[in-house]
């Protein structure tokens, strides 16, 4: 290994652990009374496992937790004597037990949700929009890239756009190009005329821009824009959706919303021009009643490309 790739990633786990010892700290996971209570960081987790599982069984408890069956054999036992857990017989099989809260466990743990969501209200009470915004791109980051979790789709919002949203497009338009494909600047020069055009002529009755959030990061967008020259057709634009985000259908969301508002502005017909490269997105729009129409080789963006015109008679 070449001694600056060492050096990198010797500075990268110094950091990896540095981050570690700061937020076993924040969060309390050294102490035996978390959140000022008296139950361990391990302890209130093993109740949150007991509320929200389908008749649990301690395996169940101590698989999903990673925790020693033995840890957890002595935690269950300091809750049965605290009355917070009872046992019930499984009807299927005598031999195993489901584990049940208490009025009293109930009532443990919702102190315990209480106290963290305060503590998690005070955090972030105290950090500005961008900051916040910030942060849950972090965390979304470790669960994708460590944790290998997807995101909930009903976290995924929608909305118009608003001032400062351009430039995000413009800079996730450019670089996912490059990154994917290969693209070089001129595509990012494309998507800068195209929002400026859009802002320049903004037609609110007719032309639309959505842009997709996720705990306040941009993740996806789409423009449908009134084709010049052709007041009963819409041109959509700019169908873009972030790794973080595939898979969840946004895409087919976003272009549904370019559909729906077409309709009701009267349009008769939405076209839009892609590469034949781009197949993923030919998926979607064929889902949504798109047909090809016609194929036409060029070079742009640095490649020779093989450009496509999709129709929608609506």
């Amino acid at each position: 290994m070449p001694s600056t790739q060492a050096e990198s990633t010797a500075a990268q786990i110094a950091a990896f652990r540095r981050f570690n010892r700061a937020y076993t700290r924040f969060l309390g996971t050294l102490s035996d009374s978390y959140l000022r209570t008296e139950y361990s960081l391990a302890e209130g987790r093993v109740l949150y496992e007991l509320a929200t599982r389908s008749r649990p069984q301690a395996k169940d408890v101590a698989e999903a937790l990673g925790l020693d069956p033995g840890y957890l054999s002595r935690i269950l036992a300091k809750f049965r004597k605290a009355g917070l857990i009872a046992r019930a017989t499984a009807p299927h099989d005598r031999r195993a037990a489901h584990l049940l809260l208490t009025a009293r466990g109930k009532a443990a743990l919702g102190t315990l949700n209480r106290r963290a969501n305060r503590q998690a209200h005070a955090v972030l009470s105290s950090l500005s929009t961008g900051q916040r915004t910030q942060l849950a791109g972090a965390w979304h980051a470790i669960e994708r890239t460590i944790l290998d979790r997807r995101p909930d789709p009903a976290s995924i919002v929608l909305r118009t756009h608003r001032p400062g949203d351009m430039g995000m497009v413009v800079a996730l338009e450019g670089a996912g190009y490059v990154e994917q494909y290969g693209w070089d600047g001129t595509f990012e020069a494309l998507a800068a005329r195209i929002v400026a055009d859009f802002i320049e002529n903004f037609d609110p009755a007719h032309e639309r821009c959505w842009i997709a959030e996720m705990d306040g990061r941009h993740i996806g967008h789409i423009f449908l824009v009134r084709h010049p020259g052709q007041p009963e057709t819409a041109k959509l634009r700019l169908l873009y959706v972030d790794p973080a985000a595939r898979g969840l259908g946004l895409g087919k969301t976003l272009v549904n919303e370019c559909v729906q508002f077409a309709r009701s502005a009267g349009y008769k017909k939405i076209t839009l021009w892609t590469q034949s490269i781009l197949t993923a997105a030919h998926r979607i729009y064929q889902a949504a009643g798109f047909q090809l129409v016609k194929e036409e080789p060029h070079h742009s963006f640095g490649h020779d490309l093989i450009g496509q015109t999709w129709e929608l008679d609506l």
